[in-house]
């Protein structure tokens, strides 16, 4: 049985005054009929893409233990302990977020959803893994994207991890050979698969990209793809075109070593 939380009404008015003195939101959240932010640009966000992937996560999660970094306001968060989940904590490095998050679960009654003001390069000072990692809309705003996907890896991902990045370029994924060849300048054209446009490829954005200076990554499908499994993720669904529903696997090459270049020191579970 789902332990759904029991909502708190609050009049309208005073529902839409604090909500707004919390703004600018991102994520638009329906508390108690009232949307957090009716005028998003990309309209009923992000409850629209959710709704694109949804089915392929499990439907009743009934003690399941989630960790949603980069978590904003806390939609995802949420909507898992919307379906059963047990244990769910949020972090952000955004106060402004956190502080949005946390009126949203006090407001929708979800008094066990805790969140906490974490980079992703901390979480190993959590200290434990979680059943479901969800980071979604985070990679490609971080100057080491793949240390922290090893982090999560290393540290918190106990079985799952739902995962989101913006994408440009092909959808294509090309054939890669298992060894590189190697050649001396000048000697042979370098092979054209580099060339190929579903070879791996992260595009990175040196100034701006949608008037926003944290937007530093745009891998392609291949490139979002082929870091998860160098992670130590295999993609079990990829139900939406940047969204993947992953599952922990074994870290290639782990037996040289940690796959995290400066990895953060922590006790994992």
């Amino acid at each position: 049985m789902k332990n759904l939380a029991a909502a708190r009404p609050a009049p309208a008015s005073d529902l839409r005054a604090r909500i707004d003195a919390l703004g600018p939101w991102f994520q638009n959240i329906r508390i108690h009929g009232v949307e957090t932010a009716p005028d998003h640009f990309l309209g009923d966000y992000p409850a629209f893409k959710f709704a694109r992937f949804a089915d392929a996560l499990p439907e009743d999660l009934e003690g399941r233990s989630v960790l949603d970094i980069g978590c904003n306001a806390g939609f995802y968060a949420f909507e898992m302990k919307r379906r059963g989940a047990g244990e769910v904590l949020g972090i952000d490095s955004d106060e402004r977020y956190l502080a949005q998050a946390r009126f949203a679960a006090e407001a929708l009654g979800f008094d066990d959803v805790r969140f906490e003001n974490r980079s992703v390069y901390d979480v190993a000072a959590l200290g434990r893994r979680f059943d479901i990692v969800i980071f979604m809309g985070v990679l490609y705003h971080l100057r080491h994207p793949l240390l922290a996907l090893d982090l999560i890896r290393e540290h918190v991902a106990g079985e799952y991890m739902l995962f989101q990045t913006m994408q440009q370029g092909s959808d294509a994924v090309a054939e890669v050979p298992e060894d590189h060849p190697f050649h001396m300048p000048g000697t042979f054209d370098p092979p054209a698969y580099f060339n190929d446009p579903g070879y791996p490829k992260l595009h990175f954005i040196e100034r701006q990209f949608a008037n926003d200076w944290t937007n530093w990554w745009a891998p392609n499908a291949a490139a979002s793809q082929a870091m998860l499994r160098a992670a130590g993720f295999t993609i079990e669904a990829n139900p939406e075109s940047e969204v993947y529903w992953c599952r922990v696997a074994e870290v290639p090459y782990a037996e040289y070593g940690p796959a995290a270049v400066y990895p953060a020191k922590g006790d994992a579970a």
